[in-house]
Formats: C-alpha cells, structure tokens, sequence
C-alpha cells in the first residue's frame, strides 16, 4: 500500500507550542525566528494601515458633529448617534425628484454596464485570443495602447460620439462608454489565452459550435476572469456620476445626489459621513462575496495541456 506523501508544511502539533512549530519551520524555510516575526509585525502593521480608513469611515458616521473635529482622530465613539442618517434623509425627502427614482437608476445603469462589459468584453476576447483574422494582431496591440489612457483624454471623443447617436440624456451614453473600456478584453484575452486549443478542438470534433464552446466550454473555465471583472465593473458604474452625458434630474444616478450633498461644506460634515458609509457598503459587500468564489475557482480551475 502506497504511503501518503508528507506534506511540506506540517499543521502545528497541538503538544507544542506556536515557538516549537516555528523553531523547525525554519529548517525548511531557511528564515530565522527574528526574519518570520519581524514579516509577521510587518505584514500586520500593513493591515491595520489599510484597515483605518474603512474603521474611520463606519465610526464618523455614527460621531456627532463635535466628535468629528477631534484632532487626532479618534477609532472611537464616544456618543454614538444616528443623526447623521436622520439628517441626510431630511434632505433627500426634500427633493423634487424621490430618492427611489434615483437607486432606480443606478440599478438600471450599473446592472447594465456590468452585464454588458463582462458579455460583450468576453465574445471580443474569446475571438481575438482564439482565432487568427485580417487585423487580430493590431486590434490586441491597440486594447494594449488604450490602457495607457485615462478616461479624461477619452471624454471629448465620446461625448462626441454619444451626440451623433443621438444618446446623450440618457442611460446608454454612460453604459456604452463604460462598455467601450478596454481592461475587461485585455483581463479576459490573456485568460482565454491560457485555455488548451485542444481542449476546444476536441468539442468541435465532437459538433459544437462556436456559441456552444463560448458558453459551456470559455466561460465556466474563465470564472475568475469574469468575475473579477464583475467586481471591476460593478465599482466603477456604481459610483458613476452621469459626468456629462445625462441632464435631466429623473435620469441621475444616486452617487451625483450624494456628491452634491457632500459638497455642502463644513456644516454638513456629519451627512458626508454617512453618505460615505453608504456608498462604500454596496461595493464592499459586493467584493467581499465575490472574493471568495475568485479563490475557490482559482484553486481548482489550472489547466494544462
């Protein structure tokens, strides 16, 4: 009977302690006891440090106005409230437009965008990293090129084009001018790529067709791809204003509401606490979920030919 192969980092013993365990680590790892508690202190401080601004921003939210101006800081609540909240619904209640028909329209716009980019980013990938055509090669040197642009040299062209369609003033400008980005086609080009041509050669001698292959073949392998790109999308549309494409105050999204609120100056301090609170909440929970299914198919989904 064939022996099970001993794992190159053992579990600690539950005998032993924490400083026994990394006493013989360090036989394998060749680090000394100082070097892996000296990473360890490294690696947490760099936690913390990145962890301060999303605790600061859940207790401002809940400071009264004369907490907020501490300085230093505090992680701290000493008198906490919820009349932040209470103030930044009074003011909403006393627009014209209703705050619903606002998330309405970050609903339409971020579901859209999201869905288009990840489908239509992913057909586009699947056709330049797969097949061979008149221009395949300029057209990924070109997706390579247009990430070295900001989206503020890209403004002018789209606005121009959005008007000669006709689709300024409405959800399509900003949807199609998100759909239009390049980081989704290259992030989903260089996954494909990686995927066997055997693999696919094998379901075509078997009669798939091109959509079929796409579908049950591509995009189940490129799971993290595209849901990496979901997070990505989904971030970005969220907190899209509208910029210059939509006017009409029934057609924008709630993230303009909020930032015209925000920029209310000192005496609405408080309001801009909760309203950072709330638009942080959405893509964080939307990240943490998704994050968990990228590692989950990151460990199980490498192919090799």
């Amino acid at each position: 009977m064939a022996k099970k192969k001993k794992s190159l980092y053992p579990k600690p013993p539950k005998k032993t302690g924490l400083m026994a365990w990394l006493r013989r680590r360090k036989l394998r790892t060749r680090r000394s006891l100082a070097v892996d508690i000296a990473l360890m202190i490294f690696l947490g401080a760099f936690g913390l440090f990145s962890l301060f601004p999303l605790i600061y921003t859940v207790v401002s939210a809940f400071k009264p106005m004369s907490e907020i101006f501490i300085f230093p800081p505090k992680l701290t609540v000493d008198n906490p409230t919820m009349d932040n909240f209470f103030d930044l619904s009074f003011i909403l209640e006393s627009f014209d437009v209703p705050l619903s028909r606002y998330i309405f329209n970050t609903a339409v716009i971020t579901g859209l965008g999201t869905l288009g980019t990840v489908l239509l980013g992913s057909l586009a990938a699947f056709a330049l990293a797969k097949y061979t055509f008149p221009g395949s090669k300029l057209m990924s040197e070109l997706i390579v090129y247009a990430l070295m642009f900001s989206s503020s040299v890209t403004a002018i062209p789209n606005y121009l084009i959005m008007t000669y369609l006709g689709l300024v003033d409405t959800y399509w400008a900003v949807i199609l001018t998100a759909i239009g980005g390049t980081l989704g086609l290259y992030l989903m080009k260089n996954f494909i790529g990686q995927i066997p041509d055997s693999l696919l050669e094998a379901a075509t001698i078997d009669g798939a067709q091109e959509f079929t292959i796409y579908w049950k073949i591509i995009m189940p392998l490129c799971k993290p791809a595209w849901i990496t790109l979901i997070i990505l999308s989904f971030q970005q549309m969220w907190g899209t204003t509208g910029g210059v494409f939509i006017y009409s105050e029934e057609l924008k999204p709630v993230s303009y509401v909020l930032s015209q609120l925000v920029s209310g100056g000192i005496a609405r301090t408080g309001v801009s606490s909760a309203v950072s609170l709330i638009m942080m909440l959405v893509p964080v929970a939307v990240f943490v979920i998704s994050q968990s299914n990228v590692i989950e198919t990151m460990s199980t989904s490498g192919m090799k030919d």
